[in-house]
């Protein structure tokens, strides 16, 4: 009987860890691609997950059919690329719900442009989007959660392109990509003080729209070689977020966790 209580308790502990009840989670591009996997297996813990997007209309959509399945869900206008943008949107989201639990950094773009046709304007819209737009996110974002004092959770998707997982024409997006994994250390530095843990992750070839319809120069290079475990999907990258957001990752910053698919070892 002894072992069983203790085996119940156990197992309610570990249920409880992943349990995001009550807990509001932001995603940016969380419309389309990646972002639509995370919002699911986020609202399936229980979150109440606001999908922030350029793109409105299908915010609405995408919110309204995780409503539609009994999820807690809402949407709301940001361009991640326009500061003034993000400090209406984020003032919106407070207003409605207070100071959320996490923030997912997802929103960018990927499209490709050979080194040595590189421009400055590409290198500038690639790193307005996918750089500064979470900076400034983190900051407006991470104020109310230190104001609210309940702590919270960062998650930066970065890309496997740090790693090696490259194809010919991702100067611009490697660059800035590199660029927000730095932002998440400095990140988890500064906001550990205030129980808010900042982490990474790299995810792999993942079909998505963006991912098929990047503008550039064909594909070529080590990212084209398949994976031993197949190609991720959306869900994959939104498990690996509902990790770090957890209770269970309470004590886990500045990490960086690459979801390939075992590409790392091939």
């Amino acid at each position: 009987m002894a072992v069983g209580g203790r085996l119940g308790s156990v197992m309610a502990d570990v249920t409880n860890s992943f349990d995001l009840t009550e807990k509001t989670v932001v995603v940016t591009g969380g419309a389309s691609g990646i972002g639509t996997g995370i919002s699911d297996v986020l609202a399936q813990a229980g979150a109440s997950v606001v999908i922030a997007d350029i793109d409105l209309a299908k915010a609405r959509h995408e919110a309204g059919l995780l409503i539609a399945s009994s999820y807690m869900a809402a949407a709301v206008q940001i361009d991640v690329a326009d500061e003034a943008s993000i400090v209406r949107g984020c003032a919106e989201i407070v207003g409605a719900h207070g100071a959320p639990w996490a923030l997912v950094n997802n929103a960018g773009l990927q499209d490709r442009e050979l080194l040595l046709e590189s421009t400055a304007a590409e290198w500038d819209r690639m790193n307005a989007v996918n750089g500064r737009g979470p900076l400034l996110m983190t900051r407006e974002i991470a104020r109310a959660m230190v104001a609210g004092g309940q702590g919270g959770r960062i998650v930066n998707i970065a890309s496997a392109a740090l790693i090696g997982s490259l194809v010919r024409g991702l100067a611009a997006y490697a660059g800035s990509k590199g660029a927000l994994l730095g932002l998440s250390r400095a990140s988890a530095l500064e906001l550990a003080e205030h129980a808010i843990t900042v982490n990474t992750i790299l995810p792999g070839g993942v079909a998505t729209p963006g991912a098929i319809g990047a503008r550039g120069p064909p594909a070529d290079g080590p990212a084209r070689r398949t994976p031993p475990l197949g190609r991720c999907e959306p869900r994959d990258i939104g498990a690996a977020v509902l990790f770090f957001v957890s209770p269970a990752a309470r004590h886990v910053t500045n990490q960086v966790l690459a979801v390939d698919a075992g590409w790392s070892v091939t």
